[in-house]
């Protein structure tokens, strides 16, 4: 099912999340697949769709900081690149907090989370708080910058949020916070020189 970035195909995506199902939607980077990250049935489904390894991690997209607080720790520098760059392009990789969700994710004591900066997504985490969010691909596969592309390469997902083409698709930077250092894991839309001077 397609629906609109409305009022209604918000309500009718999170609805579909909290039955364990699988949604579709756009990012300021990519489209992405999520799903409700305590549900260890719809995380399988993700991997299925994507043909990943259940080794690689996913990981979690959430509505605001204080969200994000529940499930990883933050450190003085992880406070300072959230407070900086999110909603945006910047994945940080810290410390997982919650039992239940190192569980359901099979973490290993990290987590990688992200505040994304697209109004329809942030709308959808504005309901459900806490989702997964991995690139809407087949693994190895180029990510979906749009709508009609990601509708006609990827299936198994059951409600894609329309959001149209994404403008300027670049994946997250991805940082890695070690003590008081950091490390780029993925260079994306936000340079090193960025991060260097907001730390």
């Amino acid at each position: 099912m397609i629906v609109a970035c409305n009022h209604e195909g918000i309500l009718a995506a999170s609805k579909v999340i909290k039955r364990g199902g699988i949604v579709a939607f756009p990012t300021d980077t990519v489209y992405g697949i999520g799903c409700d990250p305590f549900n260890k049935n719809a995380i399988k489904k993700i991997y299925k769709i994507k043909g990943r390894e259940e080794s690689k991690r996913l990981p979690v997209l959430g509505f605001s900081i204080f969200e994000i607080s529940k499930i990883a720790l933050f450190d003085e520098i992880s406070r300072k690149l959230a407070s900086k760059f999110w909603p945006g392009p910047l994945t940080l990789i810290l410390s997982v907090r919650d039992a239940k969700i190192a569980d359901s994710l099979c973490l290993d004591g990290k987590i990688a989370v992200r505040i994304p900066a697209h109004p329809c997504v942030l709308s959808l985490l504005q309901e459900c708080k806490l989702l997964v969010g991995t690139s809407a691909n087949r693994s190895g596969q180029k990510p979906s910058a749009d709508a009609a592309d990601l509708a006609e390469n990827l299936s198994g997902y059951d409600i894609l949020l329309d959001g149209g083409r994404i403008s300027n698709p670049i994946e997250s930077t991805i940082v890695e916070l070690v003590g008081n250092r950091f490390h780029i894991v993925r260079q994306g839309k936000i340079s090193e020189k960025e991060i260097e001077a907001s730390v």
